[in-house]
């Protein structure tokens, strides 16, 4: 039976939960199951790291391929089918062992959630743009949070049940499949929104390289924090039993920070608003490493959930708005530009560690790299919506 919603909210919700399964839990989920696998199998940080990118290297490819003009078929289409992919290749972790699987497996999920981000984002907001209710975008992204949550949730759920790290795979793809089964029942069967033709080639150009080159950036600063932060914990005798609540309160902070970052950008402009944005999650990062107190870990977890949903998206709202038409194509190369930070991000931080001993070099510079990200997009323009 259809859910009886109006129009917009009926949207709102299916991006949300479009979000959760294959972000929130589909992409996230590895970070507070990482501690365990690396205990169970005997990982080091290098490999761990490798896994990581794996799944960024398919974010990567799968936003260029979803920005492929010659790619058929409904944007609907393509947005469910993305989450069936990244629900199985979720639970398919927990049915495998080697190196090997566990990097393909990885990279087609990455793979899949770029198409979830790229058809979810470009259907919902045109249509609530269209009905005058672009307000409700930050339900959609509210998603990630939710799902990171939820994740955090089952996670230690299922470990103080005695599970293993398999069954934490596959408790985490039932809840990410229960979540594509409520998208399909949300979103609307019917024509799509269209564009006029040509309207992809009128991009402005002005500020355009800098809030790309500024995205990759904020892909490498968040990545090393959020893919780690759980196993830095977990390594200090000192806020080790802060690690069921951590990877928690990164989720919880990350639902309203849409809609606060999405304030801040009506009140100072977009771009201002992501510099700004940057900067506090700068804060966070360095502070996970530079005091290894619970105060301070907790800071770090409220400041990177409070933050990085809330950049990714000023950053695609500035990406809609140098698009002046369908969004598509721009959303896919912000998107790609994140993507090849977060690649760089993980390998760089598990072989840093396995050098050094110690997760501070790398934050370190994942903190510089956000401030460098700030300062370009302050010096970006972006046209009125």
């Amino acid at each position: 039976m259809a859910l009886r919603l109006a129009p917009e909210w009926r949207l709102s919700l299916a991006g949300f939960a479009a979000m959760a399964a294959a972000m929130g839990i589909g992409r996230f989920v590895y970070t507070p199951i990482l501690p365990v696998m690396v205990e169970a199998l005997g990982m080091s940080k290098a490999a761990a790291g490798l896994v990581a990118s794996a799944n960024f290297l398919g974010y990567l490819l799968g936003a260029l391929a979803a920005a492929n003009p010659r790619l058929g078929g409904s944007r609907r289409g393509w947005l469910l089918w993305a989450l069936v992919a990244s629900a199985l290749s979720t639970g398919a972790m927990g049915l495998v062992g080697p190196m090997a699987p566990f990097l393909l497996l990885r990279f087609l999920g990455g793979a899949a959630s770029a198409f979830v981000l790229v058809f979810a984002s470009s259907l919902v907001l045109d249509r609530l743009a269209a009905a005058g209710r672009s307000a409700l975008s930050a339900v959609h992204f509210a998603g990630v949070g939710f799902g990171i949550a939820i994740a955090a949730v089952l996670v230690s759920a299922s470990l103080a049940l005695g599970a293993d790290w398999q069954a934490l795979w596959l408790v985490n793809a039932a809840a990410a499949l229960a979540a594509a089964l409520l998208v399909a029942l949300l979103l609307p069967i019917g024509p799509e929104p269209t564009m006029p033709r040509g309207a992809n080639d009128r991009e402005s150009a002005r500020g355009l390289g800098a809030l790309v080159a500024a995205y990759g950036l904020f892909g490498f600063g968040y990545v090393v924090t959020a893919t780690f932060i759980v196993a830095i914990v977990r390594t200090s005798p000192a806020i080790a039993p802060l690690e069921p609540i951590v990877w928690t309160i990164v989720g919880m902070s990350a639902i309203p920070s849409v809609a606060l970052w999405g304030r801040v950008g009506r009140r100072i402009g977009v771009a201002r608003g992501f510099a700004l944005a940057a900067i506090v999650q700068a804060v966070g990062v360095a502070a996970s490493v530079l005091w290894a107190t619970p105060l301070a870990m907790l800071a770090a977890a409220l400041l990177l959930g409070g933050t990085f949903m809330g950049m990714t998206a000023l950053g695609l709202v500035g990406a809609r708005r140098l698009a002046r038409g369908d969004p598509r194509r721009m959303f896919a190369v912000m998107t790609a530009s994140f993507g090849l930070g977060q690649i760089l991000g993980p390998s760089f931080a598990g072989f840093a560690h396995d050098l050094t001993g110690s997760f501070l070099m790398p934050s370190i510079a994942a903190a510089l790299a956000l401030v460098v990200a700030a300062l370009l997009a302050m010096g970006v323009r972006l046209p009125p919506d």
